[in-house]
């Protein structure tokens, strides 16, 4: 893996064992169908052999997380991620139910930094949900690797967008799995605020990784001077059915007072003025 995110080597080398990382967390459903016989394993035993597996040998970095559905905001699923950083602005990661050798493929992220958010049209951003929240909450994590490795990773990954589509209801936290992914994809979004999640949705993977997203949001209150306004923080603000408050550094661009400029500055010319 190219050292794309700036890191000495030692650090670089902590985000190759991320892939599988972790604690391992098991599909929450088993897809409708009859079992594999004995032909179709010796055909997947042969194509192991004499096929290589392309794009998702570079699909090394692991990520979890969760998405409440923007349309369906009480629907919310616990997300793994496995992506490749296609270069310093653009990464692309398949989702799946769990870390397991037979996790279930469940959705797709593209993340895109600030930069090239900024030069979408106005009508495409609706589609895009901030990080900012999910890593100053803690909740976003890369199991198993150095904190010193998922710090610089989180630090690389504030103030960027996510565009996710959850193809199939693969279940979870109080919400019952379809057998087979059924119905129109899902755009899911990020949780943005303390209580948006449902109770004991965080609890569950915390205690099935061993991990502590509390201690996680307490190291990285370094990185709140990095966050910058985003787009879409407020866009599920009120929709749930609990009381919520805002996390610390994570603001929505709207609500966000002018920055005034720098003292000695010239004043922009208005057109006609």
């Amino acid at each position: 893996m190219q050292n794309r995110y700036l890191m000495a080597p030692a650090l670089a080398a902590g985000l190759l064992v991320a892939c599988t990382g972790g604690d391992e967390v098991g599909p929450n459903v088993d897809p409708a169908g009859a079992d594999e016989t004995g032909t179709t394993n010796l055909l997947e035993a042969g194509a192991a052999a004499l096929q290589g597996n392309g794009p998702l040998g570079k699909m090394d970095v692991y990520l979890v997380g969760f998405h409440p559905m923007k349309e369906d905001p009480e629907h919310q699923m616990e997300a793994h991620h496995f992506c490749r950083q296609v270069n310093e602005d653009f990464a692309q990661c398949a989702l799946f139910d769990g870390n397991s050798e037979d996790a279930n493929l469940n959705g797709i992220e593209y993340i895109i930094s600030a930069r090239v958010f900024e030069q979408l049209p106005v009508e495409e951003r609706a589609y895009w949900h901030p990080h900012n929240g999910e890593i100053l909450s803690g909740q976003l994590v890369a199991p198993n690797i150095p904190r010193a490795a998922e710090e610089a990773l989180m630090r690389k990954k504030m103030n960027s967008y996510g565009k996710t589509w959850h193809t199939w209801s693969t279940g979870g936290h109080q919400v019952e799995p379809d057998s087979l992914p059924v119905g129109p994809a899902r755009l899911a979004w990020s949780f943005n605020r303390d209580g948006e999640a449902k109770p004991g949705l965080v609890e569950a993977r915390d205690e099935a990784m061993d991990i502590s997203t509390m201690e996680r949001r307490r190291e990285r209150q370094i990185l709140r001077d990095l966050a910058e306004p985003q787009e879409g923080v407020d866009a599920l603000k009120g929709a749930f059915p609990r009381e919520t408050s805002p996390i610390g550094g994570v603001v929505d661009k709207a609500a966000a007072p002018p920055v005034d400029p720098e003292p000695g500055a010239e004043p922009l010319e208005t057109p006609g003025g």
